[in-house]
C-alpha cells in the first residue's frame, strides 16, 4: 500500500503506474501474437504488415510488370495438391530475380501477411534470359486469402502494389470435357479458312472451349474471333507481351538480343492449364494449325475413355506430329465460295511426309490438368501422373503447314485421308461460319 503526503502527487504516481501496466500488458500481447504468427506461418518474414489493412490496386492487365522490370506477373492460383500454397504464374529474368515476397490479404481479419516466395524458373528456357516461372508462397494457416501481391521486399508501401485475385480457390463443376489452349496468336495472323476449319473440327471431335492467347491478328480474323466469342466457344486472353519484352518468333535463342522465345508461349500454356484446372476434364495443348485426329475412334471422348482404361496411372497423353504440306494438293473439295477467304483449305491436303531417320517427331498433348505441375511445349516438365506415348494407329496430329521435307516428290509422300471421314459435317459447319462472318 502506497502512502502519499500530498493528494496530487498520489494521483500522478497512480497514473504512471497504470500507464506502465497497460504498456507492459500490450507488449506481452504483441509478443504472443507474433509467436502465433510465426508458429502458424513459418515462412513469414515480417510481422508488421499483419497490422495493416488490405489495400493495393487490383491488377488490370493479363501481364503486369513489377517495378524491377525483371518480373512480370500473369495470374495467381490456389494449389493445395501438396500443401496450401498460392502459385503465381509469371515471367522472370532467370539470373537477376533472386528474391520475391507474397503479400497475402486474408478474408476474416482483412489483414496483410507476408511470405517469402520460392522462385521456380522452368527448365525449358531454350537459352533465353527470361523464362516462365512459378512464384510459390505458403499461405498462412487460418486464412483463406482472396488476393495476393508480389514484391521484391517484405517492407514497402502496399498502396503501390497491384493485387491479384487468387483463382481456383472454389471447387467448380466441370463446364467442359475438352478445352484447347492455343498460344500464341501473333504476326498479324490471317489464316482465316484453316482457323475456322480447325475450330469446327475441334467442335466435331468434342471441344467445348478454346482459349486463345492473342497478341495480334488481322481485321478479318478479329471478326471471326468475335463470332466464336459470342457463340461461347472462344475465350480470348490478351497477350501484349511485346509491350514489355523483346520477343522472338523462334523457340531457340539466337544471340540476337531478344528476351523470350515464341512470344512467351510456354508461360501462356502453363497459365492455360491452371486457368482450366477446375473447369475442364481435359486440356489440349496444340497450335491452331494442328488437330489431334483419332484413327480408331470417332471423337476425343471415346478415344480418351479407351486410353485411360488402358493406362490407369496416366495423366499426360502425347500424340505424334505429322506434317501435311500445304504445297501438295488434291482437287477434291475445291469449293468455289472458299476461294476468296484467306488461308489454307485443309481438306485438299491429305499427303503427309514420311518419318525421317534419326529425327524425333515432336508431340503435342492431351492432359488431365489436375495432374500437371509444369509443362513445356512438347512434354510436361513435372506431373503427378505418368506420360503415355499414344501409338500412331490410335491417333496422330494432323499438322497442315509449309513442308519440312520440301525436296520430296509427291510419290514419296503418304496418302492419308482420315480427315475426309468428317468432310460432310465439316463443310456444312464451315459454310455456316463463313456466311455469318466473311462471305
Amino acid at each position: 500500500m502506497m502512502h502519499c503526503g500530498k493528494k496530487n502527487i498520489c494521483g500522478v504516481t497512480a497514473c504512471i503506474l497504470i500507464f506502465a501496466t497497460i504498456f507492459i500488458s500490450s507488449w506481452k500481447d504483441a509478443q504472443q501474437q507474433n509467436n502465433i504468427t510465426r508458429k502458424h506461418f513459418p515462412q513469414a518474414t515480417t510481422t508488421s504488415p499483419a497490422y495493416q489493412s488490405c489495400r493495393g490496386e487490383p491488377a488490370q492487365n493479363v501481364i503486369t510488370p513489377l517495378k524491377d522490370n525483371r518480373t512480370f506477373i500473369i495470374s495467381a492460383y490456389f494449389d493445395n495438391r501438396e500443401s496450401k500454397v498460392t502459385r503465381v504464374i509469371g515471367i522472370v529474368h532467370h539470373a537477376e530475380v533472386k528474391q520475391l515476397y507474397c503479400w497475402f490479404c486474408c478474408q476474416d481479419d482483412r489483414k496483410m501477411y507476408v511470405s517469402k516466395a520460392t522462385i521456380d524458373v522452368h527448365s525449358d528456357r531454350f537459352g533465353f534470359p527470361y523464362g516462365a516461372a512459378d512464384i510459390i508462397c505458403l499461405e498462412p494457416e487460418g486464412c483463406d486469402p482472396t488476393h495476393v501481391s508480389v514484391h521484391q521486399s517484405p517492407h514497402g508501401n502496399i498502396d503501390q502494389l497491384p493485387r491479384f485475385e487468387i483463382k481456383n480457390r472454389k471447387t467448380e463443376t466441370f463446364s467442359a470435357d475438352f478445352t484447347v489452349c492455343i498460344s500464341t496468336m501473333f504476326g498479324n495472323y490471317n489464316n482465316v479458312l484453316q482457323f475456322i476449319q480447325s475450330m469446327e473440327m475441334y467442335k466435331i471431335l468434342g471441344v467445348q472451349k478454346v482459349v486463345i492467347y492473342k497478341n495480334n491478328c488481322s481485321h478479318l480474323m478479329e471478326k471471326v474471333l468475335k463470332f466464336y466469342m459470342e457463340e461461347g466457344t472462344v475465350e480470348i486472353i490478351p497477350w501484349p507481351i511485346n509491350s514489355h519484352l523483346k520477343v522472338s518468333s523462334k523457340w531457340l535463342f539466337m544471340q540476337d538480343g531478344t528476351h523470350i522465345g515464341y512470344y512467351g508461349q510456354i508461360t501462356a500454356l502453363n497459365d492455360c492449364i491452371y486457368r482450366n484446372m477446375r473447369r475442364s476434364r481435359f486440356v489440349l495443348l496444340n497450335d491452331a494449325d494442328e488437330i489431334i485426329l483419332p484413327l480408331k475412334h470417332s471423337d476425343w471422348k471415346t478415344m480418351m475413355s479407351s486410353l485411360q482404361q488402358q493406362n490407369p496411372g496416366a495423366g499426360v497423353f502425347l500424340f505424334e506430329n505429322h506434317i501435311f504440306p500445304e504445297t501438295v494438293s488434291t482437287h477434291m473439295f475445291n469449293i468455289s465460295s472458299w476461294h476468296t477467304v484467306p488461308g489454307v483449305n485443309i481438306l485438299q491436303h491429305v499427303h503427309r511426309e514420311p518419318d525421317r531417320k534419326n529425327v524425333f517427331n515432336p508431340r503435342k498433348m492431351i492432359i488431365d490438368p489436375r495432374k500437371v505441375i509444369q509443362t513445356s511445349v512438347h512434354s510436361v516438365l513435372r506431373a503427378y501422373a505418368d506420360s503415355v506415348y499414344v501409338p500412331m494407329d490410335v491417333a496422330l496430329i494432323y499438322h497442315c503447314r509449309v513442308p519440312l521435307q520440301g525436296h520430296l516428290p509427291r510419290e514419296a509422300l503418304i496418302r492419308d485421308t482420315t480427315l475426309w471421314r468428317y468432310n460432310s459435317s465439316l463443310i456444312t459447319n464451315v459454310n455456316k461460319v463463313l456466311y455469318q462472318t466473311v462471305l
